[in-house]
C-alpha cells in the first residue's frame, strides 16, 4: 500500500510493541490518523508491566534469525530513547554461569552466537575469575556480558504513548477489540461500542494474539498457552550481594529458563521466574481462575503432546511452586551467601507462550500480514527489547506493495 494513500491506521494493544508501533506509524506518515485500542485503563498492564526489566544483548539467538537481528537493533533504539527521554538505563551486565563440564560446553556454543550477534563486550571467565565481577558468585565458568542492562519497560511505554499523542494520535483505552474484518480497501475494527474503518491495522495483542488472528481469519494455530512466573525479593539486607545479573546456562531438556536472579532498576534484587501452567491468560494472583482460558488449552492436542515430553520440567517447575525454599535453593546454586536471606513475595507474571499443534513451542518472533492487516503472533522475549526494531520492521512490513 503507498504511504501516500495512507490516512487512518490502528494498532490494537497497549503494551511496549503496540505503543512502539504506533509512535512508528506516526513518525512516517504525514498527515495520518493513530488510533491506538486497549482493553484495559492503562498501558502496559500486561506483559509489559509484569517482566523483568532486562534489555537483553543477544546472547542465545540463533545468529541471522528475526530475533538476532531485531535485539541488537532494539538495544541501540531503546539506549538512545531513555537517553533522548531521561529515562533511567542502568547497563549492570550479566553473567550466565555454567557449573558443570555439560554446561560448560553449551555456555562455550552459546558464546560463539552472542560473537556472531555482535554482543559487544562479550567474553567468557574461568570459575576464579567470576568473583571480579560478582563477588558473592561461583561456577565452573561463566559467560560475562557487560552491557546487559535494566530499565523499567511500562515508563518507556509511557514515554511512547506521549510521543503518539503529541503527533495527534489517539489512545483509547477500556476499548476492547472483539474482531476485525476487511471491508473494500479498508479494515474494520470492531468494538463493543461499534465499529471503525482504517486502512491499515497492526494487532499486537499479546496474550490474546491467537484469538484475534483467529477472529481476523488467520489460523488457529500457533495457539497461546499462558504460563505464569512467580518472582520473589531479596530482603534489603541481602540485596547487595548481587551486582547484576546471574542467569543459569539454559538445558535443552528444559524448555523454560529456571531461577535466575536479576537486579531492577528501583535497586530491588529479584530471584525468578520459575514457569508453570496457568490458570488464566490474565491471572495475576491465584484465586484469579478463568475457566475460558483453562479450556483453551486443555481442549488443545499440542498442549497434551508438550506436556507428555515436558514432565521432568514440570515436576521440577512444581517444586519451585510450592516450595519457596526450593525456590531460593535454586538461586543459592550460584550464590550460596543467600542461605538464610530473608525472601519477600515479589510480582507475577504471565508469559504469552506461542505453541504449534504438535506441541513444539513457537521460539522466533512471528509476524504476519493479511493484506492491509499486520498480525504479530508471537513476540516472546526479547520482545520489549526488541521493540523500536520490531516497530520499524511491522511499519516496513505495512508499507510493502
Amino acid at each position: 500500500m503507498s504511504a501516500a494513500t495512507i490516512k487512518r491506521c490502528a494498532v490494537i494493544g497497549g503494551g511496549i510493541i503496540g505503543v512502539a508501533v504506533a509512535r512508528e506509524l506516526a513518525n512516517k506518515l504525514d498527515g495520518v490518523q493513530v488510533t491506538i485500542y486497549e482493553k484495559e485503563d492503562r498501558l502496559a498492564a500486561h506483559q509489559t508491566g509484569h517482566n523483568s526489566g532486562v534489555v537483553h544483548a543477544g546472547l542465545y539467538y540463533e545468529p541471522g534469525g528475526l530475533k538476532a537481528r531485531l535485539c541488537r537493533r532494539g538495544v541501540d533504539l531503546l539506549q538512545d530513547f531513555c537517553a533522548a527521554k531521561n529515562l533511567p538505563y542502568g547497563a549492570c551486565g550479566k553473567l550466565v554461569i555454567a557449573q558443570t563440564a555439560t554446561e560448560n560446553k553449551r555456555l562455550e556454543a552459546i558464546f560463539a552466537r552472542a560473537l556472531a550477534n555482535g554482543v559487544p563486550g562479550a567474553r567468557m571467565l574461568t570459575g576464579e575469575q567470576i568473583s571480579e565481577v560478582e563477588p558473592n558468585a561461583v561456577g565452573l565458568s561463566a559467560l560475562h556480558s557487560p552491557e546487559t542492562a535494566i530499565v523499567d519497560y511500562a515508563a518507556i511505554t509511557n514515554a511512547l504513548a506521549e510521543d503518539v499523542r503529541r503527533q495527534g494520535g489517539t489512545i483509547r483505552l477500556g476499548q476492547e477489540v472483539t474482531s476485525l474484518e476487511h471491508r473494500g480497501a479498508g479494515v474494520v475494527v470492531r468494538t463493543k461500542g461499534g465499529e471503525e474503518i482504517h486502512d491499515v491495522v497492526v494487532a499486537c495483542a499479546g496474550l490474546q494474539s491467537d484469538r484475534l488472528a483467529h477472529a481476523a481469519g488467520e489460523p488457529g494455530t500457533p495457539r497461546i498457552v499462558p504460563f505464569f512466573g512467580q518472582y520473589f525479593l531479596l530482603g534489603p539486607e541481602s540485596r547487595d550481594q548481587v551486582k547484576g545479573l546471574i542467569y543459569p546456562v539454559p538445558d535443552p531438556k528444559h524448555p523454560f529458563l529456571g531461577v535466575h536472579l536479576t537486579k531492577r532498576i528501583d535497586g530491588e534484587m529479584m530471584l525468578g521466574p520459575n514457569a508453570f501452567i496457568s490458570f488464566g491468560r490474565e491471572s495475576y494472583t491465584w484465586n484469579r481462575v478463568s475457566v475460558r482460558d483453562i479450556a483453551n488449552y486443555a481442549l488443545f492436542p499440542g498442549f497434551w503432546n508438550f506436556a507428555g515430553h515436558n514432565v521432568p520440567s514440570a515436576i521440577r517447575e512444581f517444586r519451585t511452586v510450592v516450595s519457596k525454599k526450593r525456590f531460593i535453593r535454586e538461586a543459592m546454586r550460584f550464590v550460596p551467601s543467600l542461605d538464610g536471606a530473608d525472601i519477600l513475595p515479589g510480582t507475577r507474571g504471565v508469559r504469552a507462550q506461542a505453541m504449534n499443534s504438535d506441541g513444539s513451542l513457537v521460539d522466533d518472533f512471528v509476524i504476519a500480514r493479511r493484506r492491509n492487516m499486520v498480525l504479530v503472533r508471537n513476540a516472546p522475549s526479547p520482545g520489549a527489547t526488541s521493540s523500536l526494531a520490531i516497530a520499524e520492521y511491522i511499519v516496513e512490513q505495512a508499507l510493502q506493495d
